[in-house]
């Protein structure tokens, strides 16, 4: 289904000049409500008058994860505070969380490409979405809710969690499209089997999976046990959320789109953009919102991109799955975690050594487990078992309200952990993405 065949299928030149018409507008709207922005335009000697053309893009300054975090909460908001209706945030590197809001424009935008996210995928009104990502401050819940309201899908607004009632759930409303991480699924067949529940059997069609890395063996397992289309969505709360791109039942690549979301691929060595179909940092401008717009933000997340009409007829660019990223945050059930968060733990606390280790693992039709590894004091090990137990505790609670994931903490002797000439290596993923 196409939900927006005028946008979705434009000629190369109508999206052209629909990209440029909104540069134009968006320019001088954060050039005279964005201080910071205002001040970045200046230094960079761009005057917004002199942005014509989407083409005009290269020369105006990128925006990065670093500026989110130095001008929290409100210092990158175009739009005044009276104006903004709702707040997301999702993890930071240290500290402060990357904060996003939305007008009440904005909240209609991210509905109407969540509706193009769900068309895309294959829904079509009134089908039934069972909604498994959370609900809350993490942009998923509400991201595919607003989207399955503006096309008129019934919901199930399940969040995620309680697997035995969302299984059932399924069973009785008669799901046909369900949304969650990926991991989840799998997991959710892994509980079904348990429960007596052939996945493989049910009203289930279309699967929408995000929020986490994962591979085309991956998709070909949920396929296989669900008996069901498994399609990769791709958003992130800095730019809407959920809604910036998603595949189509091809599955050739993920159609962003191009209109709302303008894409660049760049060198995050140079700041220049790549050709097409080589890899580099995907690099976004929001063209259309007015709460926290953002021009040129570097994602970090590393991909290619194709810009030929796709065989289901859109002519939106397609950038392929995420392959890698240009800094050291890894994705667990959906939250962004950071060895700096760990590190900034520790170092409150007495006793333990500046050395640590992430291990990230995933058991067949499981969810991500994590365990860190740290080092402490070698008088613990001397000491009795409960002062170790304590501190372990001590360490493994606040390491789960900075991550907001349960995780496994192991106490290690000094000098356990290998040491590195170079950068240390702090985390060791073993999942099979």
């Amino acid at each position: 289904m196409i939900w927006r065949e005028d946008v979705e299928c434009a000629s190369p030149a109508d999206l052209k000049a629909l990209q440029s018409g909104y540069l134009k507008k968006l320019i001088p709207y954060i050039y005279h409500n964005c201080p910071v922005y205002k001040q970045k335009l200046d230094a960079a000697g761009v005057k917004p008058d002199r942005i014509k053309s989407i083409d005009d893009i290269k020369r105006l300054p990128f925006t990065t994860k670093e500026d989110m975090r130095d001008y929290y909460p409100y210092g990158l908001f175009s739009a005044p505070q009276e104006q903004i209706k709702e707040i997301h945030v999702s993890s930071g590197t240290t500290g402060n969380p990357t904060l996003v809001g939305y007008t009440k424009d904005d909240l209609k935008l991210w509905g109407d490409v969540m509706a193009r996210v769900l068309g895309c995928a294959g829904a079509v009104p009134g089908d039934t979405i069972q909604i498994a990502y959370g609900y809350g401050l993490f942009t998923g819940g509400l991201g595919f809710h607003y989207g399955a309201l503006e096309m008129g899908l019934r919901i199930i607004p399940t969040s995620s969690g309680q697997t035995a009632r969302q299984l059932k759930l399924m069973q009785d409303f008669k799901t046909k499209i369900i949304a969650c991480t990926p991991s989840y699924v799998l997991y959710m067949a892994e509980e079904a089997k348990e429960l007596g529940v052939d996945p493989a059997k049910g009203n289930w069609k279309i699967g929408i999976f995000g929020a986490e890395p994962w591979s085309e063996a991956m998709r070909r397992e949920i396929e296989s046990i669900w008996n069901m289309l498994a399609t990769d969505v791709y958003g992130l709360s800095e730019i809407i959320g959920p809604g910036v791109a998603q595949e189509c039942h091809h599955k050739d690549g993920l159609h962003i789109f191009s209109d709302v979301f303008y894409p660049e691929v760049i060198n995050p060595k140079t700041g220049e953009e790549v050709p097409e179909g080589e890899d580099g940092e995907l690099t976004i401008t929001t063209l259309t919102k007015q709460g926290i717009p953002l021009i040129r933000y570097g994602t970090r997340d590393v991909v290619s991109i194709r810009y030929e009409k796709c065989r289901c007829g859109r002519t939106s660019p397609r950038i392929s799955k995420i392959k890698g990223r240009t800094d050291d945050m890894i994705v667990v059930r959906g939250i962004n975690v950071f060895p700096s968060q760990i590190e900034h733990v520790l170092i409150g606390i007495k006793g333990t050594q500046p050395h640590y280790q992430i291990i990230v693992d995933r058991q067949a039709h499981k969810l991500d487990e994590v365990e860190v590894l740290v080092e402490v004091e070698q008088r613990f090990f001397s000491d009795e078992i409960k002062r170790l137990n304590e501190i372990r505790d001590k360490i493994r609670k606040e390491i789960e309200n900075v991550l907001s994931i349960g995780v496994k903490v192991t106490l290690v002797e000094p000098k356990t952990i290998e040491r590195s000439v170079g950068k240390s290596k702090r985390i060791i993923d073993k999942r099979a993405l």
